[in-house]
């Protein structure tokens, strides 16, 4: 298992990260301002985009994992690898994602607590509903770990 810094043609990887993030438009507001990572088993499992937001908080805004890939640890391992490779210049990781059955538990597991949410958020900045569980997400919720 590999992870590597992803420093030229990210948009290679849009299918994947579109699994997290489902509108292009949001992809592109962070993409390259952020430090993209993926992880090789030995073909690209994982992606991952962080972006400094000021006050010592990295921000994990987009996490994905291939479908045939999840319920293997890779998510996972990308957090640790996130933790371990910002320590020391960060304080704080946080993430902010859909208060979904599928993604708050696995953060939570990860180490996170709730932190704050910000209410319509999907209304408000997507195009179209989105839809996790038979759940249309309404509010951005923000989970944070201290790294």
């Amino acid at each position: 298992m590999k992870i590597y810094s992803v420093n030229a043609n990210r948009k290679q990887y849009l299918p994947l990260l579109l699994m997290a993030d489902e509108e292009e438009a949001m992809i592109d507001r962070y993409l390259e301002r952020g430090e993209m990572y993926a992880l090789c088993d030995p073909q690209v499992c994982a992606v991952c985009v962080v972006t400094d937001e000021g006050d010592g908080i990295l921000e994990l805004k987009n996490l994905a994992v291939a479908p045939e890939y999840r319920r293997q640890g890779y998510g996972r391992t990308m957090i640790e690898f996130l933790c371990r490779r910002y320590k020391g210049q960060y304080q704080t990781l946080q993430v902010g994602t859909g208060d979904s059955p599928f993604t708050i538990p696995f953060y939570e597991s990860c180490g996170f607590c709730r932190s704050h949410v910000i209410k319509d958020f999907f209304v408000r900045h997507y195009q179209k509903p989105i839809v996790e569980a038979g759940v249309v997400l309404r509010d951005m919720v923000y989970l944070r770990r201290e790294i």
